[in-house]
């Protein structure tokens, strides 16, 4: 992409716009299997988007096209391995639809979907080790992650993770917490921390980026689940632990029918709404104290890399009606 920067000055959507475009270029080129481009079709591209951004800031857009060009294989090996656990995630859950589609495994069948994830997770492998071991190594720790956050959301919604030493006051923090920090942040944290390998930059710029994007990575998660809580939508490992945190006191997987939950949450609704916005702007909050560190590079793309996370959460949140400030 041009570095639009050096010729006028350009507000973040324009760039995020720009770079979307990008990256679904680069996804045509090198993706030509229907059912991965089926799988991939209509993502918003949130991972490789924060990782553009990070990018850019690491090389001020001044980085020679093949690095660039780097930089976008390796922006397809994020969403084949994001669009991976989507796959595993719609049949774990039971989805009918993802993106306003039928859900992979509804379309093609449930063997089918399984190992067209396996294909995608081998291919994002592949692109990974192509660039270096450190970054797959990166990408296989990733992986591992997401793997043990779904397993542990597996678990708790299928039996009582009740355990004395956790307290209704902080097991919505410590279970809820920790499945969205191996599920969903660490993608997040991922993305941010290979842009500054992709731009060669420091260890401790990349760490930095990686403690961005995980933060960025929470918010997201909690705005997506409190819209659908706000939509009516319930997910065991979500409502109960936070149910557990309203009203103090510890509520066992199984022991409340729908209905109750439902009268429950519409009755807890101001609470809800306050704790999960008090959470995201921390998040947020976090993520802006570690874009403003002195060792991340200052520019015109700086900015970017501190603005996105509010812009981004409140794009979602307009749903709902609720913005963050």
């Amino acid at each position: 992409m041009e570095d639009i920067m050096t010729n006028h000055p350009a507000t973040l959507q324009i760039f995020l716009d720009l770079m979307h475009k990008d990256i679904e270029d680069k996804i045509n080129e090198m993706i030509t299997d229907r059912n991965i481009l089926y799988v991939l079709k209509g993502g918003k591209r949130l991972r490789p988007l924060l990782s553009a951004i990070s990018f850019k800031v690491c090389t001020g857009g001044i980085e020679e096209n093949k690095r660039y060009q780097k930089f976008l294989e390796g922006s397809v090996g994020i969403e084949l391995a994001h669009g991976a656990s989507l796959i595993h995630d719609d049949i774990i859950d039971g989805d009918l639809n993802r993106r306003g589609e039928p859900a992979f495994y509804i379309k093609a069948g449930i063997d089918t979907a399984i190992l067209t994830g396996h294909k995608m997770l081998v291919l994002g492998f592949d692109l990974a080790l192509s660039t270096g071991d450190k970054i797959a190594k990166l990408y296989l720790e990733t992986w591992r992650e997401t793997l043990e956050g779904q397993l542990d959301e597996i678990n708790f919604n299928s039996k009582d993770l009740n355990n004395s030493s956790i307290s209704a006051e902080s097991k919505f923090f410590q279970v809820y917490s920790h499945i969205i920090d191996l599920k969903t942040a660490a993608l997040f944290a991922s993305a941010c921390k290979v842009a500054a390998i992709w731009a060669d930059s420091t260890d401790e710029i990349a760490d930095i980026l990686g403690k961005y994007g995980r933060e960025v990575g929470f918010a997201y998660q909690l705005a997506d689940d409190l819209v659908d809580l706000e939509k009516g939508e319930m997910i065991d490992s979500v409502v109960i632990p936070l149910l557990s945190k309203i009203e103090k006191k510890s509520i066992k997987n199984g022991t409340l029918t729908a209905r109750k939950i439902k009268k429950k949450i519409e009755k807890n609704s101001p609470e809800i709404k306050r704790l999960y916005i008090d959470e995201i702007t921390n998040h947020i909050n976090r993520s802006k104290e570690l874009s403003s560190n002195p060792l991340i590079p200052n520019n015109h793309y700086t900015k970017y890399l501190q603005n996105a996370p509010a812009y981004i959460i409140n794009r979602m949140l307009e749903e709902i009606n609720i913005t963050i400030k």
